[in-house]
């Protein structure tokens, strides 16, 4: 099918906006232990790592030049080959957030080899850098905006993607996520992440003052384990914190506040058992649903894509979480569950990160 876009809207050809505006998914859900029912969003994550387009604009990296041999048709292989692997799930995700792609194009070609009808993406971007992030969604996609981010006269590798989702049962905000990676040091590069943290932290501040009801959801390659803490020794104020007694003395937050981290948790609504109220406070599905991991490094398993969720998607009315799980099964990983990096050279495997997916249910209030 034909695709023509307008401006971040995709349109199949004799499409109707006006039928894209409140269209709910129609898709089936087969997933063990969900019903076969049309009430339902499903949101994935997945950085699909170095997905550069076949065009030389002399920020690729090496291996990715068309002096390396890289080409549009190789691209355009790789793009059929994940979409088809992502047409594979049951149900295909109604909204898809990207990491480490260098382009919009690349969102443009993946909803045309998805065949969903995405008519809706964003891209984001720093200038002259080699990769940004995307979302791709059936729903609309209102209100967007991209969050450069700056600590100590740096600015951060990628921005902050915020974007509101408008459907028939409300809409709610998704702030689509690469934060710093821990090349440089696990302790040394943390600052940077905390600055993404607070940027998130200070926008959410400012969507809850005005609209108090409105769903938040905070997702993608975070750099950043949900135990993170436990992890280093607990001996360090990390952009994630879990809802622990000795996090919550060691962040003094009672006389700095909460500036800089993101308070994460199994509970159901995530509120905070031992941090001071007011605290935010997100939900992880690493905590208490989800084992192993997406991100296979150095034979250890790491939890750095995340989907948090703020307590609006646990009131028993709306848009409400009901599961999570990793896409850890063939073709996006081995017999093992292990992810298999993309080689350019052979043009085999996808990605070294592993898909992370929630199912959203619509339940009324009547």
């Amino acid at each position: 099918m034909k695709r023509y876009l307008f401006g971040s809207l995709i349109l199949p050809r004799g499409a109707l906006l006006l039928a894209l505006i409140l269209v709910l998914s129609g898709c089936t859900v087969l997933e063990p232990g969900v019903p076969d029912d049309s009430g339902y969003i499903t949101l994935m994550t997945w950085n699909v790592h170095n997905l550069f387009d076949g065009v030389d604009n002399g920020y690729e990296y090496d291996e990715f030049l068309q002096s390396a041999g890289w080409s549009t048709e190789k691209y355009l292989g790789r793009i059929n080959s994940m979409a088809a692997a992502i047409g594979r799930l049951t149900p295909v995700p109604d909204i898809i957030l990207f990491q480490e792609i260098e382009s919009h194009q690349i969102l443009e070609d993946f909803a045309t080899a998805l065949s969903q009808d995405y008519a809706w993406s964003h891209f984001a971007n720093n200038p002259n850098a080699a990769v940004g992030l995307g979302i791709l969604s059936r729903f609309p996609l209102m209100e967007s905006r991209t969050h450069s981010i700056a600590i100590n006269g740096d600015v951060t590798p990628r921005p902050v993607l915020e974007t509101r989702i408008l459907t028939e049962g409300g809409s709610f905000v998704i702030f689509t996520c690469h934060w710093k990676s821990k090349i440089g040091g696990d302790d040394e590069t943390e600052d940077v992440r905390k600055a993404s943290a607070r940027v998130i932290l200070r926008r959410i501040r400012e969507l809850w003052e005005t609209e108090p009801d409105t769903g938040l959801i905070v997702a993608g390659d975070l750099n950043e384990n949900h135990d993170e803490f436990y992890r280093r020794g607990s001996n360090i104020v990390c952009a994630l914190l879990p809802d622990d007694p000795y996090s919550a003395i060691l962040s003094n937050v009672k006389s700095t506040g909460q500036k800089d981290f993101i308070v994460v948790s199994g509970n159901k609504p995530p509120v905070s058992s031992h941090f001071p109220q007011g605290t935010i406070s997100l939900f992880s599905p690493w905590v208490r649903e989800l084992d192993n991991g997406s991100y296979f490094y150095r034979y250890n398993w790491e939890t750095i894509d995340n989907i948090l969720l703020s307590h609006h998607f646990f009131n028993g009315s709306g848009w409400n979480y009901e599961r999570a799980y990793v896409a850890n099964f063939e073709p996006f990983a081995n017999s093992n569950g292990i992810p298999v990096p993309y080689n350019p050279k052979t043009g085999l495997g996808f990605s070294d990160h592993l898909p992370l997916l929630i199912y959203l249910k619509f339940l009324s209030s009547e």
